[in-house]
C-alpha cells in the first residue's frame, strides 16, 4: 500500500511545484473557484483515519455478509475490531469459536475418513480404487484450513483494511464515493445459492454413485459449502477491483475533457496505482488460499474423468448412475475452476483499459509541458505495473490458468489409461 505521505505529495503534485512556480504565482484567492474548495477539503481527510474511512468503506458495508459466513463455517477469523479496521487474533472471539467448530467437524470427519479408508483397503481392482480415493479427496480440504484460512488470516486482514484506505482516497480524488451497485444483492443470492448448491450437489452424488451413504453427507457439507464460498469470495474480489476500474476511468475521463492539467493527471496516476496495489494484494493475500484449491480440482477433475472414461471404456457408451454422478463430480469442479480463472482475466482487463485509452486521446499538443510529462509518467507507470493477479509468483490467474490445467489433466489421464490398459482383465 502507497504511504499516506507518498500519496498526498503525488496528489498534491509536488513534483511539479518548479515547473507550475509561475502558475502559482499569478494566481490570487480569488482565482479559486468553488471546485477548488471542494478539493481542498478533501484533501483535508486522512485514509489513516478510522472513522473517515468507516464513513467511505462502502465495499465492507456491501459484502460484509459473506465475511459472516466465512466466520460461521470458521474458515476466516476476521473481524471488524474497530472503525475502518479489519483484524486477526488468536485471542479473539472469533478465533475461540472457529477453532471449537474445527474440533467438532475435525471428529466427524475424522470418522468418516477412516470408514473410506477401510473401504479403500478392501479394494483389489485398479479401477475401484480410483473411484474410492474421490471420495477421501472430498475430505481433505478441511484438514488444511488452519493452513490456508488461518494461516493468511492477517494478510486478508490488511487487504480488507486496506479497501477502506483506497476508497477513501478515491474521493478526495474525484470528488465521489466509490459505489458497487447491486453488490450486496448479488452477495445475498450466491450466499444462499452456495448452500443449496452444495446439498444438491452431495444429494445427486448419494443418488448416482455407489458407496456414497447418506449419513456420510454431514461430513462433507461444510467442506463443499467451503469451497463454493471459497470460490464465491473470489468472484466478489474481482467484482470490486472490476468496478473501481470502471468508476476510475469514468471519473477521469470526465474530469481530462473539463481540465486537462498535470495536477489532474498527477493525482490519478497516484490512485491508479493504489488500485494496481489492490489487485497484487489481493493475490499475496490469498496465495495459500488458490493455490491450495487450484490443486484440489485438478486433482479431483482428473480422477472423475478418469472414472467415467474407464467405465466407457469397459461398459460403452450406456451411461450408468456411476458415470453421470462422475460426469456431476467433474463438470462439478470444472464450472468453479472456471469461475476462478475467468472473472480475474476480466477484472485485469478492466484495470489499465479505460484510463490508457483517455490518455491516448488526449491531444497533447493542446496541454502544457508539465501536463504532457505527467501524462508520459502515466503511461510509464502502466507499462511497468501491468495488471496480473498472481498467487505469490506460484501461477498467474486468468485464463491461461485453464488451458494450463486441461494440458496437466490431459496427461495425467493418458498415463492412467495406459496403466489401465496394460493391467491383466480378471
Amino acid at each position: 500500500m502507497i504511504p499516506d505521505h507518498l500519496f498526498d505529495e503525488g496528489i498534491n503534485n509536488s513534483l511539479l511545484q518548479k515547473d507550475m512556480k509561475h502558475v502559482q504565482q499569478n494566481r490570487t484567492v480569488y482565482d479559486r473557484t468553488q471546485r477548488d474548495y471542494e478539493q481542498e477539503q478533501r484533501d483535508l481527510l486522512s485514509s489513516q483515519d478510522g472513522d473517515t474511512c468507516e464513513i467511505h468503506d462502502q465495499f465492507y458495508r456491501d459484502h460484509k455478509l459473506l465475511l459472516v459466513l466465512f466466520r460461521a463455517l470458521a474458515v476466516m477469523p476476521i473481524t471488524r475490531s474497530r472503525p475502518g479496521t479489519i483484524t486477526f487474533s488468536w485471542r479473539s472471539r472469533a478465533t475461540m469459536y472457529a477453532i471449537c467448530f474445527y474440533i467438532v467437524t475435525t471428529v466427524i470427519v475424522i470418522n468418516v475418513g477412516y470408514e473410506r479408508i477401510m473401504i479403500l483397503r478392501s479394494i483389489r481392482k485398479f479401477d475401484d480404487y480410483i473411484y474410492a480415493i474421490l471420495f477421501i479427496v472430498f475430505l481433505v480440504p478441511h484438514f488444511w484450513i488452519p493452513f490456508v484460512g488461518w494461516g493468511v488470516a492477517h494478510q486478508v486482514a490488511i487487504y480488507k483494511t486496506n479497501w477502506g484506505k483506497f476508497q477513501v482516497r478515491y474521493y478526495r480524488v474525484t470528488g465521489e464515493n466509490l459505489q458497487f451497485p447491486n453488490l450486496k444483492l448479488s452477495i445475498m443470492i450466491i450466499s444462499v445459492g452456495c448452500l443449496l448448491l452444495a446439498v444438491c450437489f452431495l444429494l445427486s452424488l448419494y443418488a448416482l454413485l455407489d458407496g456414497f451413504v447418506l449419513k456420510h453427507i454431514i461430513a462433507y457439507i461444510h467442506i463443499i459449502t467451503m469451497i463454493n464460498m471459497n470460490c464465491a469470495l473470489w468472484y466478489i474480489n474481482c467484482k470490486g477491483i472490476k468496478i473501481a476500474s470502471q468508476s476510475l476511468s469514468e471519473c477521469f475521463r470526465r474530469d481530462v475533457d473539463r481540465e486537462c492539467t498535470a495536477k489532474l493527471i498527477s493525482r490519478y496516476r497516484y490512485l491508479w496505482l493504489n488500485l494496481s496495489e489492490q489487485l497484487q494484494l489481493l493475490g499475496n493475500a490469498y496465495a495459500r488460499t488458490y493455490s491450495t484449491y487450484c490443486l484440489f480440482m485438478f486433482v479431483n477433475i482428473t480422477i472423475a474423468i478418469y472414472g467415467a472414461l474407464s467405465e466407457i471404456v469397459d461398459h460403452g457408451f450406456g451411461f450408468s448412475f456411476k458415470e453421470m454422478g462422475l460426469v456431476v463430480d467433474a463438470v462439478y469442479c470444472s464450472t468453479l475452476l472456471f469461475i476462478f480463472a475467468d472473472c480475474s482475466h476480466k477484472s485485469t482487463l478492466k484495470v489499465a483499459a479505460g484510463v490508457q485509452d483517455t490518455l491516448l486521446s488526449i491531444d497533447v499538443l493542446s496541454v502544457d509541458r508539465p501536463t504532457q510529462k505527467e501524462i508520459d509518467h502515466f503511461i510509464q507507470a502502466i507499462e511497468m505495473n501491468p495488471a496480473v493477479v498472481s498467487l505469490k509468483g506460484y501461477a498467474h490467474v486468468n485464463r491461461e490458468l485453464l488451458t494450463s490445467a486441461i494440458s496437466m489433466i490431459a496427461i495425467y489421464l493418458i498415463v492412467l489409461l495406459q496403466f489401465k490398459i496394460s493391467l491383466p482383465k480378471a
